[in-house]
């Protein structure tokens, strides 16, 4: 063993490596964001890509890099519960627009587990695909549980949700401008319910209603999630 490979040896068996690794990562995403403003240089996309790369050059395994990074994984729970902060700040609003907003969740989280059903029936596809795919709308500190309960495999499911949040990220504006949708408070609940909390920064950026509406989805959606999975199943 020469002194490189002795080196990274000893960073990557230190216990907050997969952490500093993520954090260090993120943060060359947002700096490289900012410089460009372009909405596909998302930080996580970039941090991921970052990571990966430097797991394959250096040779560090996965497992190690997790044993330091799962310490971020404890903040994604209470980070989804501090959502409602701003929803506390429109209850009137949601008030208002309560059935309109719960048939709209409800819908959501129907068209994304009813197309993923039906993916599974034509390809003949068995319940451990549908497990693992079925939670891809909903927050990761919430699919990942369901997934593992439901015989899916976490570590794809993890990935469906990456995927499926960035992706919302990128084209949720898009999307809203083609189908011409002005209520703000159906750009967030659609945002929500297809694209959870990645989705969520989205509409945060696009206004305070959005962004409430869309992080009363991602709860709501995820319960919803949670009941109708197994039944599926």
């Amino acid at each position: 063993m020469n002194k490189l490979e002795a080196l990274i040896n000893t960073i990557s068996a230190a216990m907050f490596f997969g952490a500093a690794l993520t954090l260090v990562c993120f943060a060359v995403g947002l700096i490289v964001q900012k410089k460009f403003k372009l909405k596909i240089l998302n930080p996580i996309i970039i941090s991921m890509t970052m990571i990966i790369i430097i797991l394959n050059v250096t040779g560090i395994s996965y497992d190690t890099y997790n044993n330091g990074a799962q310490l971020i994984s404890i903040f994604l729970t209470p980070a989804t519960v501090c959502l409602a902060v701003p929803l506390y700040e429109k209850l009137k609003l949601l008030r208002d627009n309560l059935l309109a907003v719960m048939g709209g969740i409800i819908a959501g989280v129907a068209a994304n587990l009813l197309t993923i059903w039906g993916v599974c029936v034509a390809f003949n596809l068995d319940k451990t695909i549908f497990a693992t795919m079925a939670p891809k709308s909903i927050t990761t500190a919430i699919g990942m549980v369901l997934s593992e309960e439901t015989g899916g495999v976490v570590n794809i499911t993890v990935a469906m949700i990456v995927i499926t949040g960035n992706t919302g990220y990128l084209l949720a504006e898009t999307i809203i401008r083609l189908f011409k949708i002005k209520s703000p408070v159906a750009k967030g609940i659609a945002i929500g319910s297809s694209a959870h909390v990645l989705g969520t920064s989205k509409a945060v950026e696009l206004g305070d209603v959005e962004g409430a509406m869309s992080g009363l989805a991602v709860a709501v959606a995820g319960i919803v999630t949670v009941v109708a999975v197994p039944l599926l199943i």
